[in-house]
């Protein structure tokens, strides 16, 4: 893997002794999951050092959920909280994508505006410019809240989230030639033989199409909606927590909505962080991408968990459980060249609580600046 990444990680780290006010539960050559409080992580960081900050916040629902939420009157500020720091700490031409579910108000089918307060409360008092709205759309979603969509049938189910893309200034860095997807059948046609399907003229709308149309740009413009199902039932992250006889993360998103925008919105060698890591979906979708990532997570069970997604399919359960269990006990583990190499992963047997936090430090950017 890329060590230019990896040196640009660990000097982000080193110069604002940021792994040091957080566990590192693992770590690669490209990124690295902390446990601890993304306000505190996030403050350590440099400003303007971030390319991309996305993020699935805990929503702001009536019935809480294991994972923490709050209630929706004070969901905003809370938010805001986290959106000011990242403001700070994002590149003049970084994003802040923040994928929000809905919510109805407590006791009548009627919903919550909270969701469409935070874009006004983030562009208004704090600074952002809204980029665009993008609309993921889950077809696999259940049927919620059940009151008012299965027992009384007054409302139909409720499978979009509203996605926001943020950008400190106008003009943030992207490029939708990344994320072209296929052509149609019928815009195959067309390029195969454009004489016979096209000919260049205005439309009633008034648009002029040209015979440019006909081009082949290797493939569509995507639209801001974005069909994705959430349904990973049989994915290596689920076996390998029933294996441990775990439970997975409750609201995990698909690693094609995070892999839209990291392909999107950064560069290989870019830093993408996620300040409610979860599951480390973005994580592992940016180590992937050859993207330089980070990954907060307040809780441990959270930060174990999430490391199932990095092992090969191959590991023993005896192994697996190895892994899981020394992040569970503070141990931090390196992933990189075990995931490369196919043998169990090494343990590198310090404790972050133990009193000698900057020697445990050192020892880990000497174990990454080897490859090890």
């Amino acid at each position: 893997m890329n060590t230019m990444g990896l040196q640009t990680i660990s000097s982000i780290c080193q110069n604002n002794n940021f792994s040091i006010n957080g566990k590192i539960g693992y770590f690669s050559s490209l990124g690295e999951m902390i446990l601890g409080d993304s306000i505190d992580l996030l403050s350590n960081l440099d400003d303007n050092s971030i390319d991309l900050v996305i993020t699935s916040p805990p929503f702001a629902l009536q019935r809480q959920k294991e994972y923490g939420n709050k209630e929706q009157y004070e969901y905003v500020e809370w938010l805001s909280q986290f959106a000011h720091l990242v403001y700070r700490k994002l590149k003049e031409n970084g994003s802040f994508v923040l994928d929000l579910g809905g919510a109805y108000q407590k006791g009548v089918p009627v919903r919550s505006l909270y969701n469409f307060r935070v874009p006004i409360k983030f562009c208004d008092d704090i600074g952002f410019h809204l980029a665009e709205e993008f609309f993921w759309h889950n077809p696999s979603k259940l049927p919620s809240p059940i009151e008012w969509v299965n027992k009384r049938k007054i409302r139909v189910k409720d499978s979009v989230n509203t996605v926001w893309w943020f950008s400190k200034t106008e003009w943030p860095k992207s490029n939708i030639k990344n994320v072209l997807t296929p052509y149609s059948e019928r815009m195959k046609k067309l390029l195969e033989n454009p004489d016979k399907y096209y000919k260049p003229k205005a439309r009633p709308s008034g648009h002029s199409i040209s015979d440019t149309f006909s081009n082949d740009n290797g493939g569509a413009i995507p639209s801001n909606l974005l069909q994705i199902s959430n349904s990973e039932s049989n994915s290596l992250y689920l076996r390998h927590c029933k294996l441990l006889g775990i439970q997975g993360h409750p609201a995990r998103f698909p690693e094609k909505l995070p892999e839209f925008f990291i392909k999107m919105l950064t560069d290989e060698n870019d830093l993408v962080v996620d300040i409610f890591g979860g599951s480390n979906t973005t994580g592992f979708v940016a180590e992937r991408l050859n993207r330089q990532w980070i990954s907060m997570e307040q809780s441990l069970e959270y930060v174990a968990t999430s490391v199932l997604r990095f092992i090969p399919n191959d590991y023993s359960i005896e192994n697996i459980k190895k892994i899981y269990n020394e992040i569970m006990n503070n141990n931090f583990i390196n992933i990189n060249s075990r995931i490369n190499q196919n043998e169990l992963f090494e343990i590198i047997k310090t404790e972050i609580t133990s009193p000698n936090k900057r020697l445990a430090h050192r020892r880990l950017s000497a174990a990454r600046a080897t490859g090890g």
